[in-house]
């Protein structure tokens, strides 16, 4: 019973701390797309809330509603950093597309 419950405090302060860090992150820094970065952690902080709750509650109707958001939240994050990142792009030059003095290098072998 100790081990669940130390497992339970762990998992439960990584979420907290991961979390945290991705809320300072999103305010700390200015640009958008650095912004977007601090998301990531986020979506893991959540996971380990979920871990933590299905520890402590087992598969019970409060343990599968944890892993359907944290499931939830791992498929949704990435489309909506990549729906914001290209909203910033066409509020900053009208298209989201490269344009003609705009390259990318591509490293051939």
């Amino acid at each position: 019973m100790i081990v669940r419950q130390v497992a339970v405090n762990f998992f439960l302060w990584l979420g907290v701390a991961l979390l945290l860090v991705s809320c300072i992150g999103v305010l700390v820094f200015g640009n958008v797309y650095d912004r977007l970065h601090f998301t990531a952690p986020s979506t893991l902080g959540a996971i380990c809330v979920a871990i933590a709750v299905v520890i402590h509650e087992d598969f019970s109707l409060i343990g599968d509603k944890a892993i359907l958001i944290a499931a939830f939240l791992l498929v949704a994050s990435p489309l909506l950093a990549h729906a914001t990142a290209r909203a910033a792009r066409i509020a900053e030059r009208g298209n989201w597309q490269l344009g003609p003095d705009e390259g990318v290098e591509v490293e051939e072998q």
